[in-house]
């Protein structure tokens, strides 16, 4: 058979596999990167043919591979040709991976042929982040383990390619020479008890892609043709969404507004273990972002805002604070998200700063509130998370150093932590106990920078509750920004599994 022949959809992967399982054909399957086909790839694969009649090998789309920095070397469907084009390997498909293994459900093979870790430390990190969930990822597929891999791709990788400037490659090897894989596996697990409390705005995020036709013959503007669009839950939604993977306790307070509900796609749109208390205003739609997307290369040409971001008052602005007043005690950790769109009022903030155990805050600026929307509307924080800008235009100061003038917010504010993010910079974490840590940006590549700070303020609020040290705390939050920032907007949020396997990548790096 030619390679490209071998190539197929997944749809039709899995009726040519449930033919093949009818004529009492085994049916072997082989699922990774196969970002290099090195001599291991090829032992691997071997052996795995040998397990049964048929070998179906399943590449992982670039937009889920999550082996670290840089990886993808080579796209997709470079990796499934080159795949395709081995003797011992009977169909390839490139699939999605969003859950890790879903494909492996889908096609139900007799076997799934496992490569044998490049070394113990490798099998052993990946069966703790796995662990709870064998069943679920593997379904009853049997396991087999080949002698394969017998070195790592990703080791090579590492090596030979400059993924991080020199700065960023001494940092992680200082910091893994401090600090586990198990260590951070350990603190991360440890979250899982916490009780969270999540208040903040309501946002749908609509992203319109399209792509330009030509100049209007009658005015002076691009005229673009739809192309396709999506819906994703963004704001305090999001926030709540990314909290789920690492805690099981979750509850979210926000509001929607009667004019265009969109409630059925924001329930439907939350993770199973948050549970969330809606309220109503009648004098606005819930929060909507539309924005216009080129679809060609990803830039975002205009953007339209469906809100009021008039503060709540009134009948419903007592029915929130009486809620909370019987609610916020039953928390170990309360999360503001505060993007200024008139759900927080002034009434609210003193309750929150009173109430809670733990309060941590993120405010928002954006084009609908700049200027209006500052941290230092709160007091009594113990943490705070903000970016670069938001620190700026609350303390005023445009160009000074920025570390001088996150100090000086960081007194104004009288938090135990604050985390500011920097963008290309890294960020820049203060604490009364640990003092000033650094930490450089791990992203090799950016998709989207939406979203990517409210995943970061979502990892390391529980983490400060849970007592993490400052560094962790920066190192964990820079993790998850560069995984964000790979994602479009909030179409998934960063799952527990899949920062654990950027980390174990990069503390590989580290030695």
């Amino acid at each position: 058979m030619a390679p490209k022949d071998k190539i197929l959809f997944l749809d039709d992967l899995v009726k040519v596999i449930e033919d093949l399982k009818n004529q009492g054909k085994t049916v072997v399957q082989s699922h990774g990167v196969f970002d290099i086909i090195h001599p291991g790839i090829i032992q691997h694969l071997n052996e795995a043919a040998a397990l049964g009649d048929v070998l179906v090998v399943t590449v992982i789309r670039d937009q889920d591979v999550r082996r670290g920095p840089g990886r993808p070397v080579f796209p997709d469907k470079l990796r499934v040709e080159n795949v395709a084009a081995l003797e011992q390997v009977d169909f390839a498909c490139i699939v999605d991976d969003e859950t890790p293994f879903a494909c492996i459900k889908r096609l139900k093979p007799d076997i799934f042929a496992k490569g044998k870790a490049f070394k113990e430390r490798d099998r052993v990190i990946h069966e703790k982040i796995f662990e709870e969930e064998r069943e679920l990822y593997f379904g009853k597929s049997k396991i087999l383990e080949t002698m394969g891999f017998s070195f790592s791709s990703s080791q090579f990788i590492n090596n030979f390619l400059d993924i991080y400037p020199e700065d960023t490659k001494s940092f992680i090897r200082k910091f893994a020479q401090k600090y586990s894989f198990d260590d951070i596996l350990n603190w991360v697990n440890s979250l899982r008890d916490l009780k969270v409390l999540i208040i903040g705005d309501a946002i749908i995020d609509e992203y319109y892609y399209c792509t330009p036709i030509g100049k209007s013959a009658k005015a002076q503007l691009v005229v673009n043709k739809y192309v396709a669009h999506e819906i994703f839950t963004g704001g305090a939604l999001a926030i709540a969404n990314h909290v789920a993977n690492i805690v099981d306790n979750v509850t979210l307070v926000t509001i929607l507004g009667v004019e265009d509900l969109r409630e059925e796609f924001v329930t439907q749109n939350l993770k199973q273990n948050v549970r969330h208390k809606f309220f109503y205003r009648d004098d606005a739609p819930t929060v909507i972002k539309k924005r216009y997307v080129d679809g060609y290369t990803n830039q975002k040409l205009f953007e339209i805002n469906y809100l009021n971001d008039q503060y709540i008052s009134g009948e419903i602005e007592e029915e929130i604070i009486n809620y909370l007043v019987s609610e916020i005690p039953k928390y170990d950790l309360v999360l503001v998200s505060d993007f200024g769109h008139g759900f927080i009022s002034r009434k609210m903030i003193p309750l929150l700063e009173e109430s809670s155990k733990i309060l941590a805050v993120t405010t928002q600026t954006n084009a609908a509130n700049t200027g209006f929307n500052m941290i230092t509307r709160y007091r009594n924080m113990k943490f705070v998370c903000l970016d670069e800008t938001e620190t700026r235009l609350t303390m005023q100061d445009k160009f000074g150093v920025i570390d001088s003038v996150a100090a000086r917010l960081f007194e104004i504010l009288g938090a135990e932590t604050l985390i500011v993010t920097l963008g290309k910079n890294g960020s820049v974490g203060l604490s009364r106990q640990g003092g000033v840590h650094h930490t450089p940006i791990f992203s090799s590549k950016v998709v989207d920078t939406v979203g990517a700070g409210d995943a970061v303020f979502s990892f390391t609020a529980p983490g400060f509750a849970r007592g993490l040290p400052l560094e962790v705390l920066t190192f964990l939050g820079n993790a998850v920004g560069a995984i964000a920032v790979q994602i479009i907007c909030n179409k998934k949020s960063v799952e527990k599994w899949e920062l654990l396997e950027f980390i174990s990548s990069l503390l590989k790096q580290g030695g």
